[in-house]
């Protein structure tokens, strides 16, 4: 039995400290995952909050068919895409001075190689970015991302393959020594 066997158990009896356990140990990856889906980092944080108060509410629903760590992916997922669709019917105006006085380097690069990156997977059509983030961002295995999104293991395996193809497309050579880490 996990620690979040064991925590889920908990809390199903109604305990709050053990509900903020879970939560506590799964913000880092929820927050990470709807910050990659959804791009804008205060949409992303609504998100977040979002998935958050999603879990809390499906506790006593959770049936234990699969790992709790897939189930609040699979809520994390939903809440970024609810946020996604959201964020499509409201017009967004563009702030030109905020955009230009935005800093682009710490000195290494790399918030600039963050930037390119991070402008590259909004680019990517919804379905190859949620997949890209599942496998990338949160680690899960093929299983996990089909479970996740009600899709078969071939197409997550299509989607991941196709999302690769579009983000180097997207990326060209900007990256020649290696990559972005």
């Amino acid at each position: 039995m996990t620690d979040d066997d064991l925590l889920v158990r908990r809390a199903r009896r109604g305990e709050r400290a053990a509900v903020e356990e879970l939560l506590r140990s799964h913000h880092a990856m929820i927050r990470a995952v709807c910050h990659r889906m959804v791009i804008d980092r205060h949409d992303a944080e609504d998100a977040t909050q979002n998935a958050l108060i999603a879990v809390v509410r499906a506790l006593p629903s959770f049936d234990g068919r699969s790992k709790f760590s897939t189930w609040v992916y699979r809520i994390a997922t939903n809440a970024a895409l609810d946020e996604i669709r959201r964020l499509r019917r409201r017009p967004l105006p563009v702030d030109e001075a905020s955009l230009a006085s935005s800093p682009v380097a710490d000195g290494s690069g790399a918030v600039d190689a963050q930037m390119v990156v991070r402008a590259a997977l909004a680019r990517l059509p919804e379905e190859f970015r949620v997949a890209m983030v599942l496998r990338h961002v949160a680690d899960l295995d093929y299983a996990e991302i089909a479970e996740i999104l009600g899709v078969p293991v071939g197409t997550v395996r299509s989607r991941l393959s196709r999302g690769r193809e579009q983000l180097q497309e997207l990326l060209g050579n900007q990256f020649p020594s290696g990559g972005v880490s």
